[in-house]
């Protein structure tokens, strides 16, 4: 008999009402003939009340404290979930985090998962139950109560679904589907029939709020279908897997990352290890940095910039300043004021010309872009704050993402229904390392040239200039990576095959003289890495391994660019061979 995990949201819970209605699914799965898994979440704002009330008792409530209160909002709703299944004639029993076998670490109100017994779901389950799982909590070995953070219920479903091999794991919420961006701010935009897990997780980092990436995360690493359905109506909703909706569309969503904040660290010494100072601090705090851009050093010096969630600047400003005089750099500057809009889409990788039109698009409308990286398939550019839903509308429209793309072919939705490519006791194996960083491979590319304008006027449209002008010369650019303007000026790099480095360059020089810029300055020869995997974002410490072994080997970093699932730095070409096996060495215990 298949197993269906179905997760109900706070929304989805929120009265006695939506709880029969979240019942009488769960009940209707089962006649079906499929045994059901509910994870529950607290009740509506139920959780911000608690929050609340801590509040109101300390400023600095204990982290396991906090843990054994919030818990409890999800206690009573798989406590009322049961009775409401019950009051329908079916059998149910409601367990808590620690009665199911969730075991964490000790990470209180942010605990990664360690482990998941199986056996007393299954027994339940073979009795005819209906098995009512709560939310956002395990215990870790002391039999502590622990809450697993941001997204926590959808972490939960995610992960029971992978180790029970289920089916499915269907993600009840407020809303029916992805949409290609939100569509309270876009109201064309459009509820996608499928997105692929890697999509997901980048517009999960970007701002899609839909689904967090730790689940996403557990979905990809165990071939878990996730099916984001309405909890008010029967829409057929979206399927995030393995495929994309179709390989045909080079951008399959946009999204906004309001809540950002900017930090700059100026005059970083230009040399091995020192990034690695200022990672290492922030990796110390478990903070999650986003956008990273670090880019080619000028007389002996480079800025390094990146964001993080506007909460957590204090905590990053101090790192920072620590960080700052440990290396002796000339400071740091931030900005709490900024925003993060992103464009992602699988066909990126095989189709130009999104960047291009992305700058142009924003160039139109006078917005100014502050920092940009790329990587194979998304493209992120940090503005100001009050210019993002009008940047956010502007790409959705010159990508057309409010059109219904062509359905994929026979064979394309056949090969995306194999959905399950482990067996259950292959998971089971597996389910030590249930959120370990998992890298799945390493990579080198020698072939490419750096080119890097110095001193480029911080307007609107410059950056859109640029790639037109190599666009229209037929040159392909991989990675691009603006830093943050000092002064009002920044400067751009990017990446072009080694066998147009002299076109491009020439390009770049003649638009130079005419903006009034330094002569641009270039690398015949660069080498890029590239470390992509599964939890690249929520492990902190990546970043700071990589920069560590580099530095141990005595080799520099000329530029830097991040997404949710892979992070590139390009080096002289000459340290390329060195460098990857540098990587390869210090992810050894994680490499597949």
């Amino acid at each position: 008999m298949s197993i269906s995990v179905q997760e109900f949201g706070g929304t989805s819970v929120a009265d006695s009402q939506k709880i029969l209605a979240a019942a009488r699914k769960a009940v209707r799965a089962q006649k079906e003939g499929n045994q059901v898994v509910m994870v529950v979440s607290a009740m509506g704002k139920n959780t911000d009340m608690l929050v609340k009330l801590a509040g109101e008792i300390t400023d600095r409530p204990p982290a396991r404290e906090m843990d054994m209160l919030l818990s409890t909002g999800e206690q009573v709703s798989v406590a009322l979930m049961a009775m409401a299944i019950d009051s329908l004639g079916h059998k149910a029993i409601s367990l808590t985090g620690a009665q199911i076998g969730i075991v964490t670490d000790s990470s209180h109100t942010k605990a990664r998962i360690r482990t998941i017994s199986t056996e007393r779901m299954r027994e339940a389950l073979q009795s005819g139950n209906i098995v009512i799982a709560a939310g956002f909590q395990g215990v870790d070995q002391s039999l502590n109560i622990t809450t697993l953070g941001r997204g926590g219920s959808d972490t939960t479903a995610v992960a029971l679904a992978a180790v029970l091999g289920a089916e499915v794991c269907e993600i009840y919420t407020d809303v029916d589907g992805i949409y290609t961006t939100d569509p309270r701010i876009v109201p064309e935009a459009r509820r996608t029939r499928r997105i692929s897990y890697d999509e997901m997780l980048e517009l999960a980092s970007a701002g899609a709020g839909v689904m967090h990436n730790r689940s996403i995360e557990f979905a990809k690493k165990f071939s878990v279908p996730v099916h984001v359905r309405s909890s008010f109506s029967d829409t057929s909703g979206t399927m995030i897997a393995a495929e994309p909706e179709t390989p045909d569309m080079p951008v399959c969503g946009a999204a906004k990352s309001k809540m950002e904040a900017r930090v700059t660290v100026l005059g970083v010494p230009d040399r091995p290890g020192a990034a690695l100072t200022v990672f290492s601090k922030i990796a110390e705090k478990n903070i999650a940095m986003d956008m990273i851009v670090q880019n080619v050093g000028a007389e002996g010096h480079a800025d390094i910039s990146f964001t993080v969630f506007h909460d957590e600047l204090p905590a990053v400003l101090k790192a920072v300043e620590e960080a700052t005089a440990q290396l002796g750099a000339e400071g740091y500057t931030y900005d709490d004021e900024v925003s993060k809009i992103s464009v992602v889409g699988l066909g990126m990788a095989t189709q130009t010309g999104v960047a291009e039109t992305m700058f142009r698009t924003l160039a139109e409308k006078g917005i100014n872009i502050q920092m940009i990286t790329t990587s194979e398939i998304k493209i992120s550019v940090l503005i100001e704050r009050r210019f993002a839903q009008e940047a956010l509308r502007a790409v959705h429209e010159v990508f057309q993402l409010d059109k219904e793309p062509p359905m994929p072919d026979d064979h394309r939705k056949a090969a995306s229904a194999d959905s399950q490519a482990e067996t259950p006791d292959e998971i089971a194996a597996r389910i030590e390392r249930m959120e370990d960083l998992i890298i799945e491979d390493i990579t080198l590319d020698a072939t490419q040239a750096r080119v890097t304008l110095v001193g480029v006027a911080d307007v609107p449209g410059l950056a859109a200039q640029v790639f037109d002008e190599i666009a229209e010369a037929g040159i392909v650019v991989d990675m691009i990576v603006q830093s943050f303007g000092r002064k009002g000026h920044a400067n751009i790099s990017f990446t072009v095959p080694q066998e147009d480095l002299d076109r491009a360059l020439k390009l770049a020089g003649e638009l130079s003289a005419a903006i009034g810029c330094p002569p641009p300055r270039s690398c015949p020869r660069v080498a890029k890495l590239s470390v992509f995997g599964v939890g690249m974002k929520s492990h902190t410490g990546l970043s700071a391994r990589m920069f560590r072994s580099l530095s141990a080997v005595g080799i520099n970093v000329d530029m830097i660019s991040t997404s949710e699932v892979r992070i590139n730095v390009v080096v002289d070409g000459r340290d390329g061979d060195r460098a990857l096996a540098a990587l390869r060495e210090e992810f050894a215990d994680v490499l597949e």
